[in-house]
């Protein structure tokens, strides 16, 4: 079937990246949506009771387990998605972009995470969920729980930057690391805002889905290598 003239002339029109990319958004939104519903319905208390407690000790929950440097430690993982240190990627990400002659890839850089940020915003309001009581928060956060703010704007901000600056980047080693860079960052962020009690595990599941959907979005958009290369001067003669 697969070796049909039809499919080839359609694997041809569309190359298999862009077919990966846009399942990979189709799965993660699909994924989001039925997470809300699963939420609403009350079907994952269990599974984020079970998490949260988890991590604290059965006769305190007030407590971490573990050493007592490591709740610092959380801290400074959560600290890696705070606005403060986004904005600073994003600006850092921008001028990176921008000494490559990418200039449509620094417009992005700015663009993309700061858009992303604002629908966050809107969908924590329209959710509505509220912060965990089961445990003692470590912090203090008033807004709403899903999505995890500080998971889904990591998500958004490290992997699409990612996405942006491996399309300047030409060596394939240095574009795989910068992604698995993005995926560490995140991947700490979301655990630490449950291990400090700040968030549901499935808020922070929520995020990354919604991160990894709008890093998958802007990949989808970025189809070519944008490079822009100098006019090679005329020869003489």
């Amino acid at each position: 079937m697969f070796n049909h003239p039809k499919f080839r002339l359609f694997r041809k029109a569309v190359p298999s990246r862009i077919l990966l990319i846009t399942g990979l958004v189709t799965g993660a939104a699909t994924l989001l949506l039925w997470l809300w519903s699963e939420i609403g319905e009350g079907e994952l208390r269990h599974f984020d009771e079970v998490i949260l407690l988890a991590f604290r000790h059965p006769d305190a929950v007030g407590q971490m387990v573990g050493p007592l440097w490591l709740k610092q430690t959380m801290l400074d993982f959560t600290s890696l998605g705070s606005s403060t240190l986004l904005s600073l990627v994003i600006v850092g990400a921008t001028a990176f972009a921008l000494t490559k002659r990418a200039y449509r890839i620094a417009f992005l850089a700015a663009g993309a995470p700061i858009s992303g940020a604002i629908l966050v915003a809107l969908l924590k309001v329209q959710f509505g969920r509220a912060r965990p009581t089961l445990v003692d928060p470590m912090m203090v956060e008033s807004s709403a729980s899903f999505p995890s703010g500080h998971t889904a704007n990591s998500a958004i901000v490290y992997l699409t930057i990612a996405v942006l600056l491996m399309r300047v980047e030409k060596k394939p080693e240095t574009r795989m690391f910068i992604l698995m860079v993005a995926v560490l960052l995140t991947t700490l962020v979301g655990i630490s805002r449950v291990a400090l009690g700040v968030h549901w595990p499935s808020d922070v599941l929520g995020g990354w889905l919604f991160g990894t959907t709008w890093a998958c979005l802007w990949a989808l958009v970025i189809r070519h290598p944008v490079i822009e290369k100098a006019t090679p001067a005329p020869s003489e003669g």
